[in-house]
């Protein structure tokens, strides 16, 4: 018995469809992003201590006027949300710049969301000193 040998051409292993290639990096967005990202936690410590100023709303309130569950729920929330949403940023910030996605937006969502979360917070505080 022989060893006999088949090997193809090179043409017949191409294909139709061009080879996938992998995205070029943007350097301007990863240095975008990464500034931001740099700037984001003292967005959310300056977020998370003005929460913490709002707990002198409390100051307005005698006895039995005031929602001290509302108001309470409100504080915890401008407090503690900042370093909620500040995580979640760097997660998907990280995870677009790994696969090469414009990840500059990210951040600046990140920190339009902590303010408006601190907003719906104060508001939270302020509806709970009105209650009676």
């Amino acid at each position: 018995m022989s060893l006999v040998t088949y090997s193809l051409p090179p043409e017949s292993f191409r294909t139709l469809s061009p080879e996938p290639r992998a995205r070029a990096g943007r350097p301007w967005d990863v240095a975008i992003t990464i500034a931001l990202l740099v700037l984001l936690p003292l967005l959310a410590l300056g977020a998370s201590y003005a929460g913490v100023l709002l707990a002198f709303a409390s100051d307005a309130c005698s006895g039995a006027t005031c929602d001290t569950d509302l108001m309470n729920a409100g504080f915890w929330i401008a407090v503690v949300s900042p370093w909620v949403v500040l995580l979640i940023g760097v997660i998907v910030a990280i995870i677009r710049l790994v696969r090469h996605r414009l990840a500059f937006w990210v951040p600046l969502v990140a920190a339009v969301a902590m303010v408006a979360v601190w907003f719906v917070a104060a508001a939270l505080v302020g509806a709970g000193v009105s209650a009676s």
